[in-house]
């Protein structure tokens, strides 16, 4: 028996994720040497900030690790006296920016108007939204070449104009390209994406953003961000057998609810930090997400170090390790929530069907589905994904499979899986797991995102039936996977799911029940098992899907953007404030509940015209339930006195988008189509809005499309943090009511006059006068969070607007 042998059995005999050394491993030679000069943090400037800043503004007290790496990318500390979380805005200098296609468009088109000539920190783009699961893989990257043409080579074009890395369709989804090539412990990166906190199971403050705040770092622009206030999450023992990184944070989003982690950093510590995998934390900073949370951290560890050196970046986890001070949490370091896991008392958890937050221990939920009353059956399985797609996962679920395969087994349910990128696949088809996963019907679909996102052909049920899917995915609001309103999504760890689906039923407990063999025998699962890094390390696979480690900007390079393109569309700058209050603002809609960036602006089908701003707003607010009527997208016309019947059209949609329209407009019309309306007999309209509103992903779409129909502001009872970040840029004035209770006394069609918006303050309240259908008029006070800076945003009528006349300023 080989050396290579004897350690590898020996590493599968402990117990998981132990944190013992390993040997260094063999890659794929195929690629050329990275540039680590841009993927390893500044350490050394880095430090001397943070100690400087230690000692003038924070009196030398214990810091977190949230603490350091954030004050030690801080712009200019000469303009601070002092850092109170929660309060203080920080102007921070990011290291990096990633950008997936669909939002890289817009971003892209706003970067265009700011007048630089290059990005001003390394940049890539990656192809992975717009590949629409249905055929498998290889057929459907095919596809998504054809129909998405325009919109690839329009990216690619910027991206060499500019000097970004582009990622090719089929390369894999954003966020494990980034954490097998770009993310370093103590680097702070900003994505056009909300999943971007995955990069923070490699120590990176990752934080999911706009196009317009990546505009910022991306122009040499201080990026802005209040200081958050930080949850420490203590963890101990260790991860039972059936038992997986996922439901750490199944379990948490289950105790923190959708909106308790807004305005915070998580960050995890304890000593069970060090039992887990560098990707098994990367799944539970992915899916912080769900919490609202502005992103999620782990400190440096061996399984991190691991990670780095079987992924060609060795000089980055010696860096990193010369580090370690900068990349953990001080003694005594003060959090403003601990929230404490024990490990070893977890189980298995299942979330949902409609919000992530609604959690249930795996031992409870048979008990659930009876009391709910939803039928016992699993329609589909899906597994992989940004969240949950590594080796170790891929290793895990194979395992199962192995014995469902040994008893002569098949799923009962539709079974697909979705690897997290190129080199995930090649070596899972090297290493014999998608022969497994094959051979028990499973169908490997494209390294993208495809059902998660949406961009999923599905032909195995109806119109509008009910069903229940179960997927290792990180999101599950109604209509997210496949456009149907009462498909139920129910999100686990992806060896459960996979249990699961041999099943074919919701009730059944891999851990408890049995199932039939071939021969009418019954049998259990033996738990899972796997290996959290590949013996023979990664394969590369195909070099096509990767982007040169250097992207060197060409002047000459002619972005393409056809001129008669129904995707693709230049910006034109939107107004400045016209220096007087408002008056007579109409509201369009009073929101009733949830309201995620889903129901603002659609995916689906919708996702190819993100490029175009004229064509993607007549999806505004179509999900949204108007409070007056209890319907979706469905508003009077004040100017008309009758309900719009028609719905707004847009050109070359085809068969496919009308069929959208048909179903989920219904004969009523649709808020758009108000929305137009007002705007071309210039009212100005706003949205009054209930808790959380923007809720869910980074989509700036939700803030350019209502400033674009005509929105100049919008009052709610509470905004998610990253859709407020985007009113804000877009020069949307978010609001927020000081009385919550305010929220009853407004109405579609009421006016709204604004008292104090001349002379705005960070901190100074803002009074709206609102004036009923009967005339009477009431005084409402709300609060906004503007800083100084971003009051300048709004005045100057966005971000955007303000940067470009600061570029031109300079030339």
């Amino acid at each position: 028996m080989g050396l290579s042998s004897v350690v590898s059995r020996c590493y599968r005999q402990l117990p998981r994720c132990h944190p013992i050394g390993r040997r260094l491993f063999a890659t794929s030679a195929t690629l050329p040497p990275r540039n680590y000069a841009q993927i390893i943090p500044p350490y050394e400037t880095l430090v001397s900030n943070l100690s400087a800043i230690s000692k003038t503004i924070l009196g030398s007290r214990p810091l977190t690790q949230t603490e350091k790496i954030l004050y030690a990318h801080i712009w200019d500390p000469n303009e601070l006296d002092s850092i109170v979380r929660g309060e203080t805005y920080l102007k921070l200098r990011p290291d990096r920016v990633a950008m997936q296609d669909a939002s890289a468009q817009m971003a892209i088109l706003q970067f265009m108007l700011s007048g630089m000539p290059t990005t001003a920190v390394p940049t890539s783009v990656h192809c992975d939204h717009l590949i629409e699961a249905y055929e498998g893989a290889n057929r459907d990257v095919k596809a998504a070449e054809v129909t998405n043409k325009e919109i690839y080579d329009f990216l690619q074009s910027a991206a060499e104009k500019y000097g970004m890395s582009f990622w090719r369709p089929g390369s894999g989804i954003i966020h494990q390209i980034v954490l097998e090539n770009y993310a370093a412990p103590g680097g702070l990166m900003l994505g056009t994406d909300s999943h971007t906190p995955n990069a923070g199971g490699l120590g990176t403050i990752a934080i999911g953003v706009g196009g317009a705040d990546a505009v910022d770092a991306m122009a040499a622009i201080p990026w802005e961000l209040k200081a958050p206030k930080i949850i420490g999450v203590k963890l101990t023992g260790r991860l039972n057998e059936w038992t997986s990184p996922k439901d750490v944070i199944l379990h948490l989003v289950g105790k923190l609810t959708v909106r308790g982690g807004t305005g915070h950093i998580i960050e995890y510590f304890g000593p069970g930090v060090e039992t887990l995998s560098c990707t098994g934390m990367a799944t539970i900073c992915n899916m912080g997400a769900e919490v609202g949370a502005t992103t999620s951290l782990f400190p440096y560890t061996e399984s991190m170090h691991r990670y780095l050196s079987v992924t060609r970046r060795e000089p980055v986890a010696k860096a990193a390790a010369s580090n370690r001070y900068y990349l953990s949490a001080d003694l005594h370091a003060e959090y403003d929530q601990i929230v404490e896991i024990n490990l070893s008392e977890l189980e298995p958890h299942i979330n949902g069907p409609f919000t992530p937050d609604l959690s249930t221990p795996l031992s409870k939920f048979a008990s659930l589905v009876k009391e709910k009353g939803w039928k016992d059956e699993i329609k589909v399985g899906l597994i992989g994904s940004c969240t949950n797609s590594s080796y170790e996962d891929m290793d895990r679920v194979t395992s199962i499979a192995k014995q469902a395969l040994k008893k002569g087994i098949k799923p009962k349910a539709g079974f697909f899986i979705t690897p997290g990128s190129e080199q995930i696949r090649a070596t899972i088809e090297r290493d014999g797991q998608i022969a497994v996963l094959e051979q028990v019907d499973g169908k490997v679909l494209a390294n993208a995102c495809g059902p998660c996102i949406g961009q999923w052909k599905r032909s195995d049920i109806s119109t509008d039936e009910e069903n229940a899917i179960l997927t290792s995915f990180n999101r599950n609001f109604r209509s997210r996977n496949d456009g149907n309103a009462k498909t139920m999504n129910f999100l686990a760890s992806p060896e459960l799911v996979t249990a699961m689906t041999f099943s074919g039923k919701l009730t059944f407990n891999p851990m408890m029940d049995t199932l039939v063999d071939k021969d009418g025998n019954p049998f259990k699962f033996s738990s899972p098992y796997g290996d959290e890094l590949p013996d023979a390390g990664f394969d590369t696979g195909n070099p096509n899907h990767h982007a040169p480690p250097v992207s060197y900007p060409n002047s000459k390079t002619e972005i393409k953007i056809p001129p008669t393109s129904s995707r693709l569309q230049l910006l034109t700058p939107f107004p400045p404030f016209p220096g007087h209050e408002f008056k007579s603002l109409r509201v369009l809609i009073k929101v009733r509940g949830k309201c995620t960036t889903d129901h603002i602006s659609a995916a689906g089908p919708w996702l190819k015209y993100k490029g175009h701003l004229e064509n993607i707003s007549n999806n505004t607010l179509i999900g949204a339930v108007n409070d007056d009527n209890g319907k979706v997208n469905v508003v009077k016309n004040v100017l008309t006195g009758e309900v719009s019947i028609i719905p707004p059209v847009v050109p070359q949609l085809g068969t496919e988008t009308l069929e959208f329209w048909a179903e989920y407009l219904g004969p009523d019309g649709s808020i758009p189509d108000v929305a137009r309306h007002y705007k071309e007999n210039d009212v100005a309209w706003i949205v009054i809005a209930d808790h959380n509103y923007g809720e869910g992903s980074a989509r700036e779409h939700a803030a350019l499309q209502v400033r674009y129909l005509g929105c100049p502001l919008i009052i709610a009872r509470s905004f998610a943090r990253i859709h407020e970040t985007n009113l804000k840029k877009q020069g949307v004035l978010p609001l927020v009511f000081a009385n919550e209770d305010d929220y009853t006394l407004f109405n579609g069609g009421d006016l709204v006059d604004t008292v104090d918006v001349v002379g705005i303050e960070p901190g100074k309240d803002v009074i709206v006068k609102l004036t009923k259908a009967d005339g009477s008029v009431k005084e409402i006070k709300t609060n906004h969070t503007m800083s100084k800076d971003q009051i300048e945003w709004f005045m100057s009528g966005s971000a955007l607007n303000r940067i470009a006349a600061r570029t031109e300023s300079k030339q």
